[in-house]
């Protein structure tokens, strides 16, 4: 029986726009931006920055370095924040409905500290709440220092809530990720990214 639900952020809850995030970055002056920035798993300084391997300072230092320029904070954010193309109400909704039926709603997410500053902030639902106002907990993989789909970060999660992997739905847009999850012996779901799943997951919860 589904207890617990464990949501992806990018791609399930948020819509992910890869093309606008690629475009910010070049803005900022890295011209190599397209092969730099991946749809699901990051690699180089935006893997490393995810994975908690170096922080955001550490972050605007070298893309600074690769942009061949002084790149603040605030642009760096600016770029991050351009794989968020859209936070479509219905998903909120369907969160907040969950829980309001007793199943327990956490966010596993590969992510990092400019994302989040945005994503934890009043700004992110426009009613000045942040995402934890919709979610029981966040597992974060710059915080945990592990990045799907590494199977530890699923098992990490599993043993934080104290539930077994036959209790718990994952959902995220990442086949590979998924696959992963799979492995762990979860159940699965992968809409994929900006697609309206809020109907499918009640389906899928009540097999």
């Amino acid at each position: 029986m589904i207890k617990t639900i464990i949501f992806d952020l990018g791609g399930v809850i948020i819509t992910l726009s890869h093309d606008e995030a690629v475009r910010r970055f070049e803005s900022l002056g890295l011209k190599d931006a397209a092969q730099r920035l991946d749809p699901y798993t990051q690699g180089g300084i935006f893997g490393d920055l995810e994975e908690g391997k170096i922080d955001a300072e550490d972050f605007r230092r070298e893309l600074s370095i690769l942009a061949g320029r002084e790149v603040t904070y605030d642009e760096c954010r600016y770029g991050w924040l351009g794989y968020c193309a859209d936070i479509p109400q219905r998903n909120l909704d369907m969160l907040q409905r969950l829980r309001a039926e007793g199943y327990r709603v956490v966010l596993l997410s590969n992510t990092n500290p400019y994302m989040m500053s945005f994503v934890l902030s009043p700004e992110f639902d426009g009613k000045g709440h942040g995402i934890d106002h919709y979610v029981d907990a966040l597992y974060l993989s710059y915080q945990m220092k592990v990045m799907k789909p590494d199977e530890s970060f699923f098992r990490r999660v599993l043993m934080a809530e104290q539930t077994s992997p036959s209790n718990c739905l994952f959902v995220d847009d990442g086949p590979r990720n998924v696959a992963a999850a799979s492995q762990v012996g979860m159940h699965t779901f992968c809409p994929k990214n900006g697609e309206n799943w809020t109907q499918e997951i009640l389906e899928r919860i009540k097999e």
